[in-house]
């Protein structure tokens, strides 16, 4: 029993040495070297994210930047936007007048020209003229009938005996070398009416339109049977229309589409009164005869002109015949 007993303490006390090294703790030395590995980790980590929210924040801050740049851009560009649609707007109130304007002047150019080229086909003709006149004098010389000097051009000595007789040749005028110039009813000349056409031409194209109006008028009125009253007429036409008066401008197309039946400024004169008419609000009188143009000249500038702002109306230049 006593054994057993003794047996039973030592058990308990080998039980308790070994209980004791395993709960013992462990030596200092170590335990400091693993929290200081745990502390440098522990720094590395906050370094690295302290890195990382650095560059986190200077990538929102250059986010923020090119959106903010973005912005400006867009709102620049939306204001560049409304400044052209209000240019473009002014413009298309004033873009028919001024494109008329700008045709206007440059038919006066064209005509200028024209009217220059007509004139010195008409003094190539009269040299023409001149050259056969001359050639006719130089032919009559040539055949013996030389007048006397003593005597008027119409007349001839008498026939002395044995002496040739130039009865049998006709008398010649020298005056017929030499065309008279141009008149004009009322005495007028046609340089006069030339000049007065140029300077009311010139006038017209350099934008001086009341001078211009008063140069036309009075070329119409003194020269009204010349080959240019219709252009005259039609001028006057034009200055009316450039400057807003369409009432009369109708007035003034109108004489040209009535008196001057033969003139080559039918077709514009009838494309300006129906631009005219529409700029009075005469819708249908104004479509009428822009078809007109079509129908009459078709093929011209005018007829162009006209489709386009038929097609720009939503109107048809053409009518459908009706069937049979």
């Amino acid at each position: 029993m006593r054994g057993r007993s003794i047996a039973l303490g030592m058990m308990a006390v080998a039980v308790g040495v070994v209980g004791g090294s395993l709960l013992s703790p462990r030596p200092t030395g170590a335990v400091s070297k693993e929290m200081l590995q745990l502390q440098e980790q522990l720094a590395q980590l906050l370094q690295g994210q302290q890195s990382m929210r650095s560059a986190i924040d200077g990538n929102n801050a250059s986010m923020h930047t090119l959106i903010q740049q973005q912005l400006d851009a867009i709102n620049a560009m939306n204001a560049k936007m409304n400044d052209l649609q209000k240019s473009v707007g002014e413009a298309s109130a004033n873009d028919s007048s001024k494109i008329d304007t700008m045709t206007s002047q440059t038919q006066g150019i064209s005509d200028n020209l024209q009217d220059v080229q007509a004139r010195v086909g008409k003094l190539a003709g009269q040299m023409n003229d001149i050259q056969s006149t001359l050639q006719s004098i130089d032919g009559r010389l040539a055949g013996g009938a030389t007048p006397s000097a003593s005597y008027p051009p119409a007349s001839y000595p008498p026939a002395t005996s044995g002496a040739p007789t130039a009865a049998s040749a006709p008398a010649v005028d020298p005056s017929a070398a030499a065309p008279a110039p141009t008149r004009l009813p009322g005495g007028l000349s046609g340089a006069g009416s030339d000049t007065l056409y140029q300077n009311a031409l010139r006038d017209f194209t350099t934008g001086k339109y009341d001078l211009a109006r008063q140069e036309f008028s009075d070329y119409v009125k003194n020269y009204g049977s010349t080959d240019l009253a219709s252009n005259a007429q039609f001028y006057l036409g034009e200055i009316s229309y450039a400057q807003g008066d369409y009432k009369d401008a109708v007035g003034q197309y109108n004489n040209v589409l009535s008196n001057y039946p033969q003139s080559y400024k039918l077709a514009a004169s009838l494309l300006k009164k129906g631009m005219a008419e529409l700029e009075l609000g005469m819708k249908a009188t104004g479509a009428r005869d822009l078809k007109e143009v079509v129908r009459r000249f078709p093929g011209s500038d005018e007829s162009r002109r006209a489709s386009a702002k038929l097609k720009e109306m939503g109107i048809p230049s053409t009518s459908k015949s009706a069937p049979r």
